[in-house]
């Protein structure tokens, strides 16, 4: 995405994080892990996350990794990072993930992500390229920098 398109993005709403991104954010030999930090760190760009978020964080970095410490530091840092663009699962969000997951076999989780990105406008931002950026769900982050 060139840098034109990124500050007509972030007009229309910014950019909702999944998790992979966040995880890549503090993992400096992944794919994208410095384009991942830059859309972390920088506060001129809009990001959001959900709740779901957290838990996949959690996972992925404290139970996986067994780093509890670290885990702990990166929810709370999305939580301060996304302010009030931080989402928490309602009934409708629910019923459209339900929606989405079943029309496009999407997992559950993948489809939250897609469902609130739809709902506020927002452009999904993901390392996934099988299930969200080949579809055309969502982008890289190298693409959104």
């Amino acid at each position: 995405m060139s840098a034109a398109a990124a500050k007509n993005v972030m007009a229309a709403g910014g950019f909702l994080l999944d998790s992979s991104v966040w995880v890549a954010a503090r993992s400096p030999k992944e794919q994208f892990a410095e384009a991942a930090r830059e859309l972390v760190l920088d506060g001129g760009r809009r990001t959001a996350a959900l709740d779901l978020t957290l838990y996949e964080v959690a996972n992925a970095i404290g139970a996986k990794r067994g780093d509890a410490l670290g885990a702990a530091r990166a929810c709370r840092s999305i939580e301060l990072r996304c302010g009030r663009d931080f989402v928490r699962v309602d009934a409708g969000l629910m019923e459209a993930t339900a929606d989405l997951a079943v029309e496009h076999g999407l997992t559950a989780y993948d489809a939250a992500y897609v469902g609130v990105a739809r709902r506020y406008d927002w452009q999904l931002v993901s390392t996934d390229i099988e299930d969200l950026v080949s579809r055309g769900f969502a982008i890289t982050p190298d693409a959104a920098v």
